[in-house]
């Protein structure tokens, strides 16, 4: 395990005034680094350590100096292929990954989107949160720990906001918008799938027709949790499988790809304050 040193400089943007306590709980900064950040005086108001119930004006310059990131590193080999990257800056590098590719190794696989994305930064990036293998789409990768604790925090208070579109069948009799609220366990009979159960987790997915036609109905939709399977098993648990689905569909056709994509990422980037809204192009979106 090792740390690091880690610096952030950002400019406070805001009329209201706000303490420096309120600050660094607004950053979502966890509070062993907050804790930290105060008894070595390593969060800078205009270049001075001010006390916590110190007020910041809007325009004020901010600088944060993470001493205390904790770091234990998985390694990721190059699997010596670009990623396809649709947006990048200092912190993060969201990617487009291909239907069939996994998320993340295991053992001694080289040719999963963090190999890719090791093999275009150099080094082995830290993964927040995973895509199933079929499905396609957008995936955030971070360059560095220090930001990932505060992504997670985004993604369990909802701030981090993911969308997807599913192709189903147009034969599905299914409203035009609606909740799914289903829990969701283990298939004890099936390893590799999982069920709707009242003994499984709570899930939630909100989803919306959008288009439809002869062939297909085009949904979007929403996750206000992030189950395994979950689209899948939800929208198979209302008779709207997702066309290509080979676990969940009864009527999978061999060689369909899951039409299912994620094309739309919006969360507030990291020790700063504007909301990104990222979008996969609907050219790349990998549904047919």
């Amino acid at each position: 395990m090792m740390n690091k040193n880690y610096t952030f400089n950002l400019t406070y943007p805001f009329s209201k005034n706000i303490t420096v306590d309120q600050l660094m709980r607004q950053l979502l900064i966890p509070r062993k680094w907050r804790h930290y950040l105060r008894i070595e005086k390593n969060i800078l108001i205009n270049g001075k350590y001010l006390p916590l119930n110190f007020k910041i004006k809007q325009d004020d310059q901010i600088k944060i100096i993470l001493d205390h990131v904790e770091s234990l590193q998985h390694p990721y080999k190059p699997s010596g292929h670009l990623p396809d990257i649709v947006y990048e800056d200092d912190n993060v590098l969201i990617i487009n990954k291909p239907s069939g590719q996994k998320t993340h190794p295991n053992l001694f696989e080289t040719d999963t989107a963090l190999n890719d994305a090791a093999y275009y930064l150099g080094y082995s990036p830290y993964i927040v949160h995973r895509l199933d293998m079929l499905t396609s789409g957008l995936l955030l990768i971070t360059k560095n720990p220090a930001v990932v604790p505060i992504l997670n925090s985004q993604l369990t208070t909802k701030t981090f906001h993911r969308d997807y579109y599913a192709k189903v069948s147009t034969n599905s009799k299914i409203p035009d918008q609606g909740i799914i609220d289903l829990a969701i366990a283990h298939d004890p009979d099936d390893q590799r799938k999982r069920m709707v159960s009242p003994s499984g987790l709570t899930a939630i997915t909100h989803y919306q027709v959008i288009e439809k036609n002869t062939d297909y109905k085009l949904l979007k939709v929403t996750l206000e949790t992030g189950r395994t399977h979950q689209i899948r098993v939800h929208l198979a648990a209302i008779g709207a499988p997702i066309i290509g689905d080979p676990l969940y569909n009864p009527n999978f056709q061999e060689g369909q790809n899951l039409q299912l994509t994620a094309f739309h990422m919006s969360f507030i980037e990291p020790f700063g304050f504007e909301r990104k809204n990222i979008y996969l192009n609907t050219k790349k979106s990998g549904l047919n």
